[in-house]
């Protein structure tokens, strides 16, 4: 299935966050990483004050289910130590799943396509860089 994930870092070496984030997708057996956007620093949206962020967007195939996926993003923002203190606070890392090809989920930790991700640039800007994804709303 192909999927887009969005990533962003505002702590430490935003830059090296990121890479280790995508080499550490690269090592999952069900995930093959096509393309990776160019980088962006964009201030942070909502939350307290913090750092700029920088964001990119991933495209990959993925034979893993929706909820698999987000388990294994979740324990890379574990391992590049991600801290969820405080809402919409400064991280090492975010991965987002964007969207899982043409699929609709609408559950509470799980909501494809990103509900937010039209009205973002600092998803859309990136995601442009990789793709024209036609028939998602606001897109």
């Amino acid at each position: 299935m192909r999927c887009y994930i969005g990533v962003g870092s505002n702590l430490g070496d935003r830059q090296r966050n990121i890479e280790q984030a995508i080499e550490m997708l690269k090592a999952n057996k069900g995930i093959k990483v096509k393309k990776i956007s160019l980088l962006y620093e964009t201030d942070p949206v909502e939350g307290p004050e913090q750092p700029k962020y920088l964001n990119g967007a991933i495209e990959i195939e993925t034979k893993l289910e929706p909820k698999e996926l987000l388990d294994v993003m979740h324990d890379i923002e574990d391992l590049l130590g991600r801290k969820r203190i405080v809402k919409n606070g400064p991280r090492t890392i975010d991965l987002d799943i964007l969207t899982y090809g043409d699929k609709k989920i609408n559950e509470p930790d799980l909501k494809i396509p990103h509900p937010r991700m039209a009205e973002r640039e600092f998803v859309q800007r990136p995601l442009s860089n990789l793709t024209n994804l036609e028939g998602y709303e606001g897109i």
